[in-house]
């Protein structure tokens, strides 16, 4: 129920009015939102590094809904490359791309050519910078153009990562379909709104579903993200990686920033490649909302024995 309830709020334009423009709730967000610009989530990179951990980045702007709304995503995100490289932080840095902030969403049958010409200036000017692209999860109707999209872009960048969301029952065909040689693919449990007939509902199975994904990508030639904070689900994964002889740097854990940071180090500590998921933007309410959703939901461990 509490759940559905800070869903519910995540899509409310009257809530989201009340939250940023109460100065306490404000307060509160920088624990897990950077700040509204580029220069904000330099900031916090730096802070990182210091402490040994890798940093990805997460433009939260508005709401897509025409080609010039596109055009500002592309000119926010190049901006960030530009501040990380003048910072000397790009190399190594991970840039999250929305493709329906590019464009993939907009009305017309021709909807994917614009957002991979958009796509493409980002991935530009990220590779060149020695940075890398990871192509975030979209709702379920947008899940396959954003991986045709990928595809499209991989024939001139083949480090272009695609997110893989384990609560869609086709999730373990992504993942094999996916796990090629240098292939980026992340993992998440995702929790966006679908019918049952594309989506399992239960904690149980979201979770059964990402192990048996995990299983794929780490016997796969790609480069798995392990996109959790479940400690279940990352004893799993660090499980695999030992069975199919994964290098320290063959793989990684991806954390969100603000979430047990000291667990973050910790792991980190211990050789492991932590990469801290920045998100920053000036449309951080439905962010906010939506991650505090995820984090009540229920959650089942489905135990190292089923690991094997």
């Amino acid at each position: 129920m509490l759940r559905q309830v800070l869903s519910a709020l995540a899509r409310s334009g009257r809530a989201e009015v009340a939250a940023t423009s109460f100065p306490p709730s404000v307060r509160a967000a920088r624990h897990r939102i950077a700040g509204d610009t580029p220069d904000d989530a330099v900031r916090v990179a730096r802070e990182l590094h210091e402490a040994g951990l890798a940093v990805g980045f997460h433009h939260l702007g508005p709401e897509v809904t025409d080609e010039r709304g596109a055009e500002a995503e592309v000119r926010a995100q190049l901006a960030l490359i530009d501040r990380l490289a003048g910072a000397g932080l790009a190399a190594g840095a991970d840039i999250a791309l929305r493709p329906s902030a590019l464009g993939l969403r907009l009305p017309g049958r021709d909807a994917e050519r614009p957002a991979t010409g958009n796509a493409a200036r980002v991935c530009a000017a990220a590779f060149g910078a020695g940075a890398t692209v990871t192509f975030g999860a979209e709702e379920h109707p947008l899940v396959e153009p954003a991986l045709a999209l990928v595809e499209e872009l991989r024939k001139e960048y083949p480090g272009v990562g695609a997110t893989v969301q384990s609560y869609l029952r086709r999730a373990h065909d992504q993942c094999r379909a996916l796990a090629g040689e240098g292939s980026r693919v992340r993992l998440r449990r995702g929790g966006h709104d679908a019918p049952a007939s594309v989506a399992f509902k239960s904690p149980k199975e979201i979770d059964a579903s990402y192990v048996r994904c995990l299983k794929v990508l780490m016997a796969g030639q790609g480069h798995p993200v392990v996109a959790t904070q479940d400690r279940c689900l990352v004893d799993i994964a660090a499980a695999l990686a030992v069975v199919n002889e994964r290098r320290p740097d063959g793989f990684e854990f991806e954390a969100r920033y603000g979430v047990r940071p000291a667990e973050q180090r910790r792991m980190a500590g211990l050789g492991a490649m932590v990469r801290v998921r920045v998100p920053y933007g000036p449309n951080w309410y439905p962010y906010l909302a939506r991650t505090l959703a995820e984090a009540v939901s229920g959650r089942w461990c489905a135990g190292p024995r089923r690991a094997r």
